[in-house]
């Protein structure tokens, strides 16, 4: 029994093996008869995505498989059994197409590109300042500067040039920029994926860059608020911006942003500083062949620059042109209009003369303004045609005798009675050298300060007629002499200063007294500081061109004291005044019977003195040549009751010229400039009471002063050479000849 029970729980398991019964002595139903799993009977492996399902839906698992769960087919059989019907079978697997797999994968990696390209936008962007604070920064002011007849002498500032509106201008003007930049400009959002693409596919097509994807929206936000960096970096932000700009602004807004913002090369900013450097006119002024130009700079502003270029620069023009008709810009016939007549470059503003007194007033004009915000226009006292006649006149004279006279510079300044200056030249050229010569090279004026030693003899108590020994003189082992080294004996005040005697020069300037000459050059207006000894008598101190030029204004005026001015009034381009000059005329510094003293025996320089050569026909004119040491200066001041002019001729280097005097070349330049000056103007007499000249010449209360000069007044040493313009009176023709033959008179 127990043995029995045993046997019952004891649990026998079928054994699974391969059928046999073919084996020769196989036991047919051993252990179960004939029941025999073969290996196609086993069911397939279930998929490892289908295992956590399989209690769910078995049924699922075992369609899945690639056999039946009996043996059968899983694609072929309908049933359990194996057998056609009730039951559905497996698609069977096809395999996919190259085509497939490409456009799967390109698309796999189109996006992953994409979410690079998001990573690496949203990297920069995070860069720049937040949106929302972001503003276009103000345009540098511009500051215009304005001769009085209405002319612009130049522009300063960053920019080079005032800002303009679209609407002031040509309409062909901004649309030529539009035409060859940037077609699309009123279609696109900023960026221009057709302009992009097309720039892709030639760089990959050529091997170059040759075409530019950026939209004229890109080009401004680079120009506003980036650098000119060549960087992914700078590109990606130069996109976002442009998409910013795009929803802040219209298209007109940003196009008038660009074409004022842009560079068109030669230091000029913006349209109208373009049109003004290159054609000397107003932006809204430009011809549509003068419009196709300046956007033809856009491609190489340096390389296609009119002026330095110009079979490029038609050339580029050309394609602009061409441009313009394709978008409908400009007819055709316009086209061949604008090419018939090709363009006229200007000499280059920056290279005209105008700029010296352009840099002058920029080094004033914090004084009368403080720090500027917005653009602004100078009112000046310079006259354009007589600045440009300044510039003329001396440059002709240095250009045809400077090399063989051995003088390389010159300036030139020339001002109203009041101190209003209207003319000022430099330099022989600006473009070779901005040193204004007119304020800020000191020089010795040599004779040209006699006057300042006459006027203190006078108001000391002498007078035109007084006589004054033109003998040799010694002071302290200087002996001055005159250039003729011939003396003329007793003469008269006027015919020593005519004739510009050294010797009665430094004798008055020892009876008033150096510190005296001194005093009344600083009272006239002279800044300089002068060494009060009795070498100033012949000028060996030195001043600036404007300085005694306003001095000698005061003898033109009437004796009134000159402060010299050039600007006018200041106002912004809406009209806001923020400077106006009041009345200029100063206090009176001589009085009115010595101006007329001072006029009378100056007039003489040009009638029989130094100067006579040069008078102006049909002017009372006044005036006094002057050179110094070693012939290293040479000048002529002259002045009528309409106009003072002063022009100095030398070298920078402070070389001797050869043998150049006052009344020499500086007097014909002055000659030339002032005859110009004065045409269709009325002639007037000059100011103070006219000298009536007296038979007794020597004015006791003076003579009696009168040292003698035999040693030094005091103990200041003198080691300068004398100086000397001009020759004897006409009485003496026979050295006069000679002198004048000397001197080139």
């Amino acid at each position: 029994m127990a043995q029995g029970q045993r046997r019952m729980i004891e649990r026998v398991e079928p054994r699974f093996e391969p059928d046999r019964k073919d084996e020769p002595g196989a036991d047919t139903d051993a252990d179960g008869g004939g029941l025999r799993l073969t290996r196609e009977d086993r069911p397939a492996p279930v998929p490892i995505e289908a295992r956590g399902r399989a209690s769910a839906s078995p049924k699922t698992v075992r369609q899945k498989s690639g056999k039946g769960f009996f043996g059968g087919d899983a694609r072929t059989s309908g049933s359990r059994g194996g057998s056609s019907g009730g039951g559905r079978g497996r698609r069977p697997r096809r395999r996919r197409s190259f085509l497939f797999r490409l456009v799967y994968w390109s698309f796999v990696l189109a996006m992953w590109g994409l979410l690079g390209v998001g990573g690496i936008v949203a990297w920069y962007a995070a860069h720049l300042p937040p949106i929302q604070n972001l503003e276009v920064p103000q345009r540098p002011p511009n500051v215009q500067i304005v001769s009085a007849d209405g002319a612009v002498l130049a522009n300063r500032g960053d920019m080079g040039g005032a800002a303009v509106s679209i609407k002031d201008l040509p309409s062909y003007v901004p649309q030529a920029f539009v035409a060859i930049e940037d077609r699309r400009f009123y279609s696109h959002f900023g960026i221009d994926p057709i302009g992009l693409a097309r720039a892709a596919f030639v760089a990959i097509t050529t091997h170059r860059a040759t075409q530019g994807g950026s939209t004229l929206t890109q080009q401004l936000a680079k120009n506003v608020f980036l650098t000119q960096e060549r960087s992914l970096q700078r590109k990606v932000q130069e996109a976002i911006l442009a998409i910013w700009l795009e929803h802040k602004f219209t298209k007109d807004q940003i196009l008038e942003m660009y074409i004022n913002r842009v560079y068109f090369g030669a230091g000029a900013y913006g349209i109208e500083a373009a049109a003004q450097r290159y054609f000397h006119e107003p932006a809204k002024s430009l011809s549509i062949a003068e419009a196709a130009t300046l956007a033809g700079l856009m491609k190489a502003p340096s390389s296609l620059a009119p002026n330095k270029n110009p079979k490029g620069a038609q050339a580029r023009a050309h394609e602009v042109l061409d441009a313009m008709v394709d978008t409908k810009v400009i007819t055709p016939q316009q086209e061949q209009q604008a090419l018939a007549t090709p363009v006229k470059v200007s000499k280059f503003a920056s290279e005209s003369s105008g700029n010296y007194p352009a840099d002058w007033i920029m080094g004033l004009l914090d004084d009368f303004t403080g720090p500027l915000d917005t653009d602004v226009i100078v009112d000046t006292t310079i006259d354009s045609k007589l600045q440009s006649l300044g510039e003329q006149s001396l440059r002709q004279a240095l250009d045809k005798s400077g090399a063989k006279l051995h003088v390389s510079q010159g300036a030139l300044v020339a001002m109203d009675p009041d101190g209003a200056v209207r003319a000022m030249v430099g330099g022989r050229s600006y473009a070779d050298s901005q040193f204004n010569r007119v304020i800020m090279a000191h020089r010795q004026p040599g004779s040209t300060f006699k006057p300042f030693v006459y006027l203190a003899a006078l108001e000391a108590g002498a007078t035109p007629d007084t006589v004054r020994d033109d003998a040799p003189v010694s002071l302290a082992g200087w002996n001055p002499a005159d250039f003729s080294k011939e003396y003329r004996g007793p003469v008269s005040l006027t015919t020593a200063l005519a004739l510009s005697l050294n010797t009665v020069a430094v004798r008055l300037c020892a009876e008033v007294g150096a510190k005296t000459v001194v005093d009344v050059a600083h009272r006239l207006g002279i800044s300089s500081n002068l060494e009060p000894n009795p070498s100033i008598a012949l000028g060996t101190s030195e001043v600036t061109p404007l300085e005694i030029t306003s001095a000698y204004a005061t003898f033109a005026n009437g004796g009134h004291l000159v402060i010299p001015y050039v600007v006018k009034r200041i106002r912004t381009v809406k009209g806001k005044v923020l400077f106006q000059r009041g009345p200029p005329m100063g206090q009176t510094v001589i009085s009115d019977d010595k101006v007329g003293m001072m006029n009378s025996m100056m007039s003489e320089t040009l009638t029989v003195g130094t100067a006579r050569k040069w008078a102006l026909s049909g002017w009372q004119a006044a005036g006094k040549s002057g050179t110094s040491q070693n012939f290293r200066d040479a000048w002529f001041i002259g002045f009528t009751s309409h106009m003072v002019t002063s022009v100095w001729v030398g070298n920078d280097d402070g070389s001797s010229t050869k043998r150049i005097t006052g009344g020499a070349m500086p007097a014909q330049i002055w000659n030339t400039f002032m005859k110009t000056a004065h045409k269709g103007l009325a002639p007037r007499p000059l100011p103070g009471a006219p000298w009536v000249h007296q038979e007794a010449p020597v004015d006791p209360a003076v003579d009696a002063q009168q040292p003698q000069i035999d040693g030094a007044p005091d103990d200041q040493p003198v080691a300068m050479d004398p100086s000397y313009d001009g020759g004897p009176p006409p009485d003496r023709p026979g050295i006069g000849d000679w002198l004048h033959r000397v001197l080139g008179n």
